[in-house]
Order: C-alpha cells, then sequence, then structure tokens
C-alpha cells in the first residue's frame, strides 16, 4: 500500500485578486499550486513520470531514480520516489535555494551539487549538470526520469487544465505562464481543450533571459524558467504571444502578493502575476485572466526574494 500523500496531488484552490489589479482591468485568478504536497506543481509531474516508468517496467522498486533540477522538481521526485520504494538522487547546483535541497534531503534523497558561476542560472550550468545527471543514469539499476523529454512530464499538467475549466464552466479569455521545459503550460493547455476550453495563450520569460523572444540566453535569479534555448515541449504555434518581465519587478510582486493578497510563492509566481496584471489591463473589464502560483514562498525564505530580517 502506497503512502496517503499521494492522495493529496491535485485539486488546488483558484482564487481572484482583490487588491493588486488596477481598476478598469480585467479579472485575474490564479491556481494555487503551492497546495500540493511537496509545496509545487511538479507534485503532479511526478507521480505522472514514475507512475508510468513502474508500470511500463523502466524502473523496479528498490532501484535509483536520477535527475538534474532547481530543487522543485527533484522535491516531488524525492517524495514520490520515497513513497513508491524508489531511490532518488538530483544533480542540483549551488545556483538555488538551499531549502529545496534540504527538502530533497527530508525524503532521502541523495543531492550531489554542481557549483554555478556567481550563483547565477544559465543554459551552461544546465548543461553541466545535464551531463552529469546522464552518466549517473547510465549505471546499472539507474532511470533517468527526464523531465525535459518525457511524454508522461506534459501528460502529468493536464489534470491542471482540468481543474481550471472545472471552476470556470463560463470560460476565460488568456492564460499565461512563464516557461521552463514548457511541460506545464503545454499539458495545462491539453487539459483545457480537453475540457472545451480555449484560451489564448501567452508565454512569460524573464527581461534578463529572453529565450524566447531573441534565442540569446542571459543569466538571471527567476528558479526553474528561461533555461533552455528550445523548450522540449513548447508548442509555440498555439502562443498569441511573449510576454517579457523584469525579475526584480516579479520579486517585488512576490513581497507584495504575501502583504496585501496573503499568496506566498517564488520568482515564477511573482513573474506570472506580473504578465497576468498586464494582460488584464490590455483587456480591460469584463475579461477573465488565469494564471498559476507555481510553489509555496517558503522554499525562499532566506534569499533574495524575502530576505532574512536584521530585526
Amino acid at each position: 500500500m502506497l503512502g496517503a500523500g499521494l492522495q493529496a496531488i491535485g485539486n488546488t484552490p483558484l482564487i481572484k485578486l482583490n487588491t493588486l489589479v488596477p481598476d478598469g482591468a480585467a479579472e485575474v485568478w490564479v491556481k494555487l499550486e503551492g497546495g500540493n504536497p511537496t509545496g509545487s506543481y511538479k507534485d503532479r509531474m511526478a507521480i505522472s513520470v514514475l507512475r508510468t516508468a513502474l508500470e511500463q517496467g523502466d524502473v523496479k522498486p528498490g532501484e535509483r531514480v536520477v535527475e538534474y533540477t532547481g530543487g522543485s522538481t527533484g522535491t516531488a521526485l524525492a517524495f514520490v520516489s520515497a513513497v513508491m520504494g524508489l531511490n532518488f538522487t538530483a544533480i542540483f547546483s549551488d545556483a538555488f535555494s538551499k531549502s529545496k535541497q534540504a527538502a530533497m534531503e527530508a525524503f532521502g534523497a541523495t543531492v550531489l551539487i554542481e557549483p554555478s558561476v556567481d550563483g547565477k542560472i544559465s543554459h551552461e550550468l544546465a548543461e553541466r549538470m545535464k551531463q552529469r545527471a546522464l552518466a549517473l543514469a547510465a549505471q546499472p539499476r539507474h532511470f533517468y526520469a527526464d523531465q525535459f523529454g518525457a511524454p508522461a512530464v506534459r501528460h502529468g499538467y493536464a489534470s491542471l487544465g482540468r481543474e481550471i475549466a472545472a471552476a470556470m464552466p463560463d470560460g476565460f479569455d488568456v492564460f499565461c505562464a512563464a516557461v521552463g521545459t514548457g511541460a506545464m503550460l503545454m499539458g495545462t493547455l491539453d487539459g483545457l481543450h480537453d475540457s472545451g476550453q480555449h484560451p489564448d495563450v501567452v508565454a512569460v520569460e524573464p527581461e534578463e533571459s529572453q529565450l524566447l523572444t531573441t534565442g540569446v540566453s542571459g543569466a538571471h535569479k527567476v528558479e526553474g524558467i528561461a533555461v533552455f534555448p528550445a523548450p522540449p515541449f513548447l508548442d509555440r504555434t498555439v502562443l498569441k504571444s511573449i510576454h517579457v518581465v523584469a525579475q526584480d519587478r516579479a520579486f517585488e510582486m512576490c513581497r507584495q502578493l504575501a502583504r496585501r493578497e496573503g499568496i506566498f510563492g517564488g520568482g515564477s509566481t511573482g513573474i506570472n502575476v506580473c504578465a497576468a496584471i498586464d494582460q488584464a489591463i490590455a483587456l480591460g473589464k469584463g475579461h477573465r485572466v488565469v494564471t498559476v502560483a507555481c510553489d509555496n514562498g517558503v522554499k525562499y525564505l532566506g534569499g533574495h526574494i524575502y530576505p532574512a530580517s536584521a530585526g
């Protein structure tokens, strides 16, 4: 019998912002994915990938799962691995929140650190992490989770789209979300389409690393997004537009969300909400925009978003 925590994945709240959206703008609704067991929507992906792998015989109980990760995927895989009787090794980096490392280790994961340059996230860092993960996964009784290519990754997010559609049966106008691999955006869209809803889709990226807009990578500090020149799951043909947000504006939005709306999230949540509010202003009253609060802000305490108070 599997642990009860798996039953708590999904069915997270969808709420409307009350104080941060200007008068005359469209409504902004936010799916609070921090309510998942490890505080991230990556739990949806992890159970989809590992359940599929076990069913297909790609991995067996007692064997080891390997992935390179900025921490949220790693924490989700560590959680699901532990419950399903698997071991897990994460290739991580000091560019990411130390609390994410602690969370992975709390679920029994082995965490191997790949050093960054000046604590910044870059395509070069991701490539080093990838090669280290692939070398480890090539060993006997090891399984590469492949969050950047396995079809089960995208399938895991379809439930998110179905939940949004069920909560908004009359539909909405725009879905916007930041892009890492593109799996969450595309999987959510799959679920929306399955439910008969077809909103416009806006991809979001940081001003400091406009890979989708210009193809040029830049170092930035919004964890989990804007790393890959060609996000493996993203279908650009479904996009209405690509929206760019400066990372410092996103981090300030995180603080405002916590203090004014009671929504506690990380940098990707901040950048999503900034973009959603911009879309709402452009659309005007009588429309609705939906985005995602990707994870819980507890993971970012003591870092650059929520620095420790001197008082």
